[in-house]
């Protein structure tokens, strides 16, 4: 379906459903192609390749609403879709806070190109798409003989997409993605350690395509012997892409749903230090390339760069137009774009260097937060540190705390961002943590 397709049956299902009854409604009318292929002992195991279609509905109907989604796009059907579910949400309660965003909010046009689509998508041949997992494969089968099983995957995706609202908004927008990985397992005498390594990309050509099934080897034969070390208060280094399991929590805290539900440990910490000063981010919306760029939100809010965090203080909550409407609080996002976190100078190796003792966390296993408190509880696994140098391996310990504590007892971070993700986050060494072990 071309972009002009999606247009005009957006309209027209827009103007259908005032005519049965409905005083607002939005619709996003998507399409997608994607592809995977997994390879496992020198044999495809699995040959994907899907193209979707979706039109997904929001009703507002006499102060009651309701979200729908389908995939037969014919008039005729759609018809009969809209007016079923145009009833059915007539049943629903009231809520008087549901509509559409100010008109004022919405995206007007224009805008940096944020080069999000790599043009070249078609150009990527089934046939190249498995040579590259056999590729990575190939780096990891014969190079030990504690190798148990390997399976290396490649994917890739292209998303497009318009939205459009009753009164007056609407827009379009597409991306793309490329990835490869691999995962490895190994025998030792106690375990079967595994481990896993992968990388993606928006643009096909900035996939980095080799060392990936060298580095998922290298990580699970690293994991051999380990083990449990004595309880304590340690320094710990968490790795840049096991970051956001621990940030997840504070972001998740500043949403105007959690504040609203009184389920956040950040209600009324507006303008306040609550966290440390080395902590300064960024919410950038316009990065070129970046995994969570955008100029509108999914409900066609015009983004905005924000300070999230500056210098430990909260400046800005995530709040939709629904729980800016309950919290009599101006919209501006209930979701995230690219979080971008103020760096050290120091890679992942200087930041090991710097510590007498504690742990390196490369992963992390179960383990839950509560929302309310702050306080936590997970499980981990990585590498003791002595004198700053790896001794050995560790798992099957706990680090338990208070997220507010734990983000206030910052050491250092590093200047090894993930590029992987739209969350830029670097290594970080905190200070004093407590760890669960025999």
């Amino acid at each position: 379906m071309t972009k002009d397709e999606k247009y005009t049956l957006a309209r027209w299902a827009i103007n259908y459903a005032l005519e049965k009854g409905a005083q607002q409604a939005g619709i996003n009318i998507s399409n997608s192609k994607s592809s995977g292929v997994d390879v496992r002992d020198t044999k495809i195991d699995r040959l994907e390749q899907a193209i979707e279609n979706n039109l997904t509905i929001r009703l507002f109907v006499d102060k009651k609403y309701s979200v729908h989604s389908t995939n037969r796009l014919k008039k005729e059907e759609l018809s009969r879709f809209i007016s079923q579910a145009i009833e059915g949400t007539r049943y629903l309660f009231e809520d008087e806070f549901r509509t559409l965003p100010d008109p004022e909010l919405y995206y007007k046009g224009g805008g940096p190109d944020l080069n999000l689509v790599d043009k070249t998508f078609e150009n990527v041949t089934p046939e190249k798409k498995i040579e590259l997992a056999f590729a990575t494969e190939k780096e990891i089968l014969g190079k030990d003989k504690r190798i148990i099983s390997v399976t290396t995957s490649y994917y890739d995706g292209l998303n497009e997409w318009v939205l459009v609202n009753s009164n007056g908004f609407s827009a379009d927008s597409s991306n793309s993605y490329f990835g490869l990985s691999a995962s490895v397992s190994v025998k030792s005498d106690l375990a079967r350690p595994s481990a896993g390594w992968g990388e993606n990309a928006i643009f096909f050509d900035r996939l980095i395509k080799s060392g990936i099934g060298e580095t998922a080897l290298d990580r699970a034969l690293k994991k051999i012997g380990q083990g449990k070390i004595a309880s304590g208060k340690m320094d710990m280094i968490v790795e840049n892409r096991q970051v956001a399991r621990l940030f997840s929590p504070l972001i998740s805290a500043l949403s105007g749903s959690a504040i609203q539900q009184k389920n956040s440990f950040l209600i009324d910490k507006l303008g306040e230090k609550v966290i440390s000063e080395k902590i300064t981010l960024i919410d950038n919306p316009f990065i070129s390339g970046g995994h969570g760029s955008r100029v509108f939100d999914a409900e066609g809010l015009a983004a905005q760069k924000y300070l999230v965090f500056e210098k430990g203080v909260i400046r800005r909550y995530y709040i939709s137009t629904y729980y800016g409407k309950k919290l009599n609080m101006k919209p501006n996002s209930g979701s995230m774009s690219n979080l971008v976190f103020e760096t050290g100078n120091k890679d992942l190796q200087g930041l090991i260097e710097t510590v007498n003792k504690g742990i390196l966390v490369t992963g992390f296993n179960g383990g839950n937060s509560n929302s309310t408190t702050g306080d936590f509880s997970f499980g981990i696994e990585g590498f003791l540190i002595e004198k700053g140098q790896i001794v050995k391996p560790v798992s099957e310990m706990n680090i338990t705390g208070n997220m507010l504590k734990l983000w206030s007892n910052i050491k250092e971070l590093g200047n090894d961002v993930n590029a992987n993700s739209s969350w830029l986050i670097p290594s970080i060494l905190f200070e004093r943590v407590d760890f669960s072990g025999i």
